[in-house]
């Protein structure tokens, strides 16, 4: 490990970029430089010789074309999406063959069994549309059931956590409702990937080795035989996961939520101890919604609405317009320290009112007011790192202004009791972008929420199940308590953003669970404000806040600019490498001359191709 200077808290030294390793697999991304990347870049370092060439400080180019471009969380799932787009297929074609395959290659991160969210934007009206495709809690899971069994916080992972998992559902009716290709077709290739197998990367492998303490002896036989994860090169299978894709492609949700695999689900459940029976899995339903929007720098920015943590980020871009970033400079101390500190004031609101809105009013208009936010932005204290932050709209404010919001309990200091408690979220999720000849984009999220999910595997139908349930709350009264048929916070958060005149600018997102937020803010910051390109708003060095004030940031920040944070009060900890501690963000932008460009994150396995 490098050294460094006092005050600052080294970690684990992370691990050289799987996917950067596979970068010559996709013809279309490139690898290497080339003749369109040799030349100055915003984002890029000049020079004072004339003549001289100046290539791009990234590990990747900005990858571009005119008819369609994707991105996904690994190469075999962006050239799936890549390859519907080129026989005519629109962008939620796209997004669901790239979504299935996700579900097979990154099995830790996300699957069927899962959790996904969606923003569409629809060329030929101009409508974005928002797709909820979270699971609610089956109709046992009340606090007294974990009451009896002597719980007071929810489990991070076992049969508890399991709540109904809602991909599916999600690839279905997006497909039912803007597809143009039959799903038999669209699941092909993941079905190809389970049933014949796909060669285990050096990511996956030790992904794997690194997220399988939890795993049950069904998933220990299938991702660590003889205790090891499978071998680089190796070709992991799951004929078992492959049947239950075909069933999918036949039957579409009937081939998940009836059937041989609810049942197999529901029994499987039961003799573990889980809450999830049958008719909750019968009775689940994607709800579609309408987005939140913001506005930031000329442009309108859209977001899920909450049982995620959206209106945190629109939170963080308002408030972000009380200050002037571009004269602190990028990445400078002031700079950083701003947004660390803005970040805190959001998630506080985030952790009292991120909930399911069926069952709690939730003050979004109060939330999401500029002269709430301004003020809260006032508080930030330029000279001194904050250790806690309470939220400044409470249950007794919407009261006495004739809401109904629910009581929170809070902590000592005052501070929101956070959504799943004091739960760490890793972020094993996977995103992925898509956008089509005719406009047509897709700003797509899914997830298992932690490595492998609940650790539970059921064997029939090679189905890893999510953990998402952990993010309920057991505080009395708290809005995302526990509840049957609710759903739990999310931190899953797409994002995507319009031009004034309502065109389609971009889409943008990242896993990372509660460094989502921070990671887009600052991304968008980078592209809008500091005049990156889109591959080197993502490639540049970012920070990740944790409770309080522990701080990481990548080893490509100055010494001398950790120093200054230091001695604000941030405990500053160093992550050495590209590592997935700092999400894999993707982003496709959409110019005003129809040029479409597509990036991806190295810290990942994300891979991004255009034509």
């Amino acid at each position: 490990m490098q050294e460094v200077s006092s005050g600052m808290r080294p970690t684990s030294p992370g691990t050289a970029p799987a996917a950067f390793l596979s970068a010559c697999l996709l013809v279309s991304a490139g690898c290497g430089t080339s003749a369109e990347s040799a030349r100055p870049a915003a984002g890029s370092e000049g020079t004072d010789r004339p003549g001289e060439v100046v290539f791009p400080a990234t590990n990747r180019p900005d990858v571009r074309g005119i008819s369609g471009a994707v991105s996904a969380g690994h190469p075999l799932a962006a050239a799936a999406g890549h390859d519907v787009l080129r026989r005519g297929g629109n962008a939620i074609d796209a997004a669901i063959a790239m979504a299935a395959v996700l579900a097979v290659v990154r099995p830790h991160m996300n699957g069927v069994g899962g959790d996904a969210f969606a923003l569409y934007y629809e060329a030929s009206t101009g409508q974005v549309h928002a797709m909820n495709g979270s699971g609610r809690a089956g109709a046992l899971a009340t606090p007294a059931l974990f009451a009896a069994r002597g719980l007071d916080e929810m489990p991070g992972n076992g049969p508890l956590s399991v709540s109904v998992p809602g991909a599916v559902a999600a690839w279905i009716d997006a497909l039912d409702r803007f597809g143009t290709i039959p799903r038999d077709e669209l699941l092909a290739p993941a079905i190809r990937y389970a049933h014949g197998g796909f060669p285990v990367s050096t990511r996956l492998s030790s992904d794997i080795a690194a997220s399988s303490g939890s795993l049950n002896d069904h998933a220990r036989a299938l991702y660590t035989p003889g205790g090891e994860p499978p071998p680089v090169g190796s070709l992991l299978r799951n004929p078992a996961l492959a049947a239950t894709l075909e069933r999918i492609a036949r039957d579409g949700k009937d081939g998940f939520y009836h059937g041989s695999v609810a049942e197999h689900l529901a029994t499987f459940l039961e003799a573990e101890g889980g809450y999830v029976r049958a008719p909750d899995l019968s009775a689940h339903t994607t709800t579609w919604v309408e987005p939140l929007s913001g506005g930031f720098e000329g442009f309108t920015m859209l977001v899920m609405p909450p049982n995620t943590q959206g209106i945190a980020q629109l939170q963080l871009f308002e408030m972000a317009r009380s200050f002037d970033l571009r004269a602190m400079g990028h990445n400078s101390a002031d700079y950083l320290h701003t947004l660390i500190e803005m970040k805190k004031l959001a998630f506080a609101d985030r952790d009292q009112w991120a909930a399911d809105p069926d069952f709690t009013d939730l003050p979004l208009d109060q939330l999401l007011d500029p002269g709430y936010l301004a003020g809260r932005a006032a508080m930030v204290d330029p000279d001194a790192a904050a250790v806690s932050r309470s939220p400044g709209v409470t249950a007794d404010m919407v009261a006495a202004s004739g809401g109904s919001g629910a009581s929170v309990g809070g902590n000592a200091d005052g501070s929101a009791v956070a959504p799943g408690s004091a739960r760490d979220d890793s972020g094993d999720t996977v995103y992925l972008t898509a956008v089509d000849k005719w406009g047509n984009a897709v700003s797509w999220i899914q997830s298992l929420f932690a490595g492998f999910g609940s650790g539970l595997l059921e064997p029939e139908t090679g189905i890893v199940l999510h953990n998402r349930g952990a993010l309920f709350n057991l505080e009395p009264g708290h809005p995302n308590l526990i509840a049957p048929g609710k759903r739990p916070y999310h931190t899953l958060t797409p994002m995507m953003a319009l031009h004034g005149d309502g065109s389609f600018a971009f889409t943008l997102g990242t896993p990372g669970g509660d460094s989502q937020p921070q990671s887009l803010l600052q991304i968008v910051n980078n592209y809008l404000l500091f005049d990156m390109t889109p591959q080197a708003a993502i490639e540049a060095p970012r920070f990740r806040s944790y409770s309080g004030v522990r701080v990481d940031f990548e080893d490509r920040f100055g010494a001398a600019v950790l120093g200054e944070l230091g001695a604000l009060g941030h405990e500053a900890g160093v992550v050495h490498g590209w590592t997935a501690t700092f999400g894999g963000a993707h982003m496709i932008v959409r110019d005003r001359e129809g040029t479409l460009t597509a990036a991806s994150d190295p810290r990942r396995e994300a891979y991004a191709i255009a034509y």
